[in-house]
């Protein structure tokens, strides 16, 4: 049974954040560890309140994981540049392949992050070679430095982001106008994944997919069938979601 390790945020309902990644991996039979950089408060309205953990109980954590029985890394909302650097330390003494899902504000509203979060991302994690990098169309334009990213953007973007020395990148384009589409960029080229939309919406999409494709990583599928395996992953959850507080939710 392969472990994954979560890093990042705690949301109360565990419908995102390291509590989704427990859900998600014990439904894919992995065993997740988790590391915690920040605890939330949320709800249905969006970010309450957000605890950054001190930085030195956040190392600790780090250096208290069995680093050898890792086989994925999954990286979700970090708090603030300091954790974004220790986070990128850890992942290049790891090599592990690394889902960084770079979150940087609630679904509903809030900051899950400071001001120096997104320049930290984009200048420490973002292209380290075994990342993954799985960005929403707001989070890929800003660190761009673009206002939006529009349907015929998507396969430049993605290059481009990908260009800075990831492993990949994956574009998610599910907010886009009309059927979802998104983008994976490699070093081969860009493949686009086009679906028709569902009916319904799930908050915790990017969460979800991340966790599944690191397990799926981390229980050795090449790249492509991770993703592929994610995102029917992810239409599944969305299409048989469930109510929970005034959201649709996959658990």
């Amino acid at each position: 049974m392969a472990s994954i390790l979560s890093i990042g945020t705690t949301h109360p309902w565990n419908i995102a954040g390291v509590g989704l990644d427990l859900t998600v991996g014990a439904e894919l039979g992995a065993t997740v560890l988790t590391v915690v950089a920040a605890v939330s408060a949320q709800d249905a309205a969006g970010v309450r309140d957000l605890h950054p953990v001190p930085h030195a109980t956040f190392a600790a954590q780090l250096a208290c994981v069995p680093w050898r029985e890792v086989a994925a890394i999954r990286v979700g909302a970090l708090p603030n540049a300091a954790a974004v650097a220790t986070v990128a330390e850890a992942l290049v003494a790891s090599g592990a392949p690394a889902v960084v899902d770079p979150v940087v504000a609630a679904t509903r509203g809030g900051a899950l992050g400071d001001d120096a979060v997104l320049p930290a991302l984009r200048e420490r994690l973002a292209g380290l070679p075994n990342v993954i990098l799985t960005p929403n169309l707001d989070e890929a334009a800003r660190l761009l430095g673009r206002e939006t990213i529009a349907r015929d953007d998507l396969a430049d973007a993605a290059a481009k982001l990908r260009a800075r020395g990831a492993r990949a990148v994956l574009l998610k384009g599910g907010h886009l106008d009309g059927a979802p589409c998104d983008a994976l960029a490699t070093v081969d080229g860009v493949t686009t994944f086009a679906d028709d939309r569902l009916a319904h919406g799930m908050r915790g999409t990017g969460c979800v997919l991340a966790a599944a494709l690191a397990c799926a990583l981390g229980r050795g599928d090449a790249l492509s069938d991770a993703v592929a395996f994610a995102r029917a992953f992810v239409r599944e959850k969305i299409a048989h979601a469930r109510e929970r507080g005034g959201l649709r939710v996959a658990y």
